[in-house]
C-alpha cells in the first residue's frame, strides 16, 4: 500500500465523529479513514472522548410519550443496512454510495469523465476519471472541496497527491490539478458550492456538468 501523506484535518474528524459533517464530505472522510490507519486511530480517539462525555454527562428527563415512542422502536424488527466491501479501486464507503453498482461514467470533454453519486442543497460527491497528463481547468472555490485519490495521482500548485491522499481546498486556493503519468487518476471529490472556473468555456459548461 502507498504511503499516505495528506490527511483529514482533526477538526473535520471530530465533526465526522459527532455526526455533524454534511453527507458529501462524510462519504469522502469515511473513504479516507478506510484507507488510512492514522486517521482511523484519530477517529477512534474522538469516539472514545465522546463516549466518556456521554457517561459523565447529566441525565436529561424526557416526556412519557417520547419514552414510549423510543421503546416501541426498539421492539420493531431490525433490518441491517447492507455492508459493502471494496471492489477494485473503490473502497467500501464508495461502493455503499454507489449502492453496489459500477461507476456510470459520463464524458466531460478532454477525456475526463464523472459519476455524480449524490447531490443536494448541502453539496455533492462524485467520482472523477482523469487521463494521464490531463489537467482540470484552472479554478478556485466558492466553498470547500475535498478530493481523495483512489487510483493514480495528480499534482497541483500545492504538491503531489497519490492513492489515499486527501486535498482540502477552500476559497484561498486557485489551482490546476493535473493527472500524473501512469494510470488514469480516479478521485472521489466533494464540494459544498460550485467551483469558480477562470476560463469562459468551463464556466459555460458548468451548469451541464453540475460542478
Amino acid at each position: 500500500m502507498s504511503v499516505i501523506n495528506h490527511h483529514i484535518p482533526d477538526a473535520m474528524i471530530a465533526s465526522y465523529a459527532a455526526g455533524t459533517l454534511p453527507h458529501a464530505f462524510a462519504v469522502v472522510v469515511a473513504t479516507h479513514i478506510s484507507m488510512c490507519d492514522k486517521c482511523r486511530a484519530a477517529l477512534e480517539a474522538h469516539q472514545s472522548v465522546g463516549g466518556a462525555l456521554l457517561e459523565t454527562g447529566d441525565a436529561v428527563p424526557v416526556s412519557a410519550s417520547l419514552k414510549d415512542s423510543l421503546l416501541a422502536q426498539l421492539d420493531e424488527p431490525f433490518t441491517p443496512e447492507p455492508v459493502f466491501e471494496r471492489s477494485g479501486v473503490y473502497p467500501g464507503p464508495v461502493m455503499e454510495a454507489m449502492k453496489g453498482r459500477d461507476p456510470k461514467w459520463k464524458k466531460m470533454g478532454m477525456g475526463v469523465r464523472q459519476d455524480i453519486l449524490s447531490e443536494d442543497k448541502n453539496g455533492s460527491v462524485r467520482l472523477l476519471w482523469i487521463p494521464p497528463g490531463q489537467a482540470v481547468p484552472d479554478h478556485s472555490h466558492n466553498g470547500l472541496e475535498l478530493t481523495l485519490v483512489l487510483q493514480g495521482s495528480f499534482s497541483d500548485q500545492t504538491g503531489r497527491f497519490g492513492v489515499g491522499d486527501l486535498e482540502v481546498a477552500d476559497h484561498e486556493l486557485e489551482h490546476t490539478p493535473t493527472a500524473d503519468p501512469g494510470l488514469p487518476c480516479i478521485c472521489l471529490a466533494a464540494t459544498d458550492a460550485r467551483l469558480r472556473f477562470n476560463a469562459y468555456v468551463p464556466r459555460l459548461l458548468q451548469p451541464i456538468f453540475r460542478i
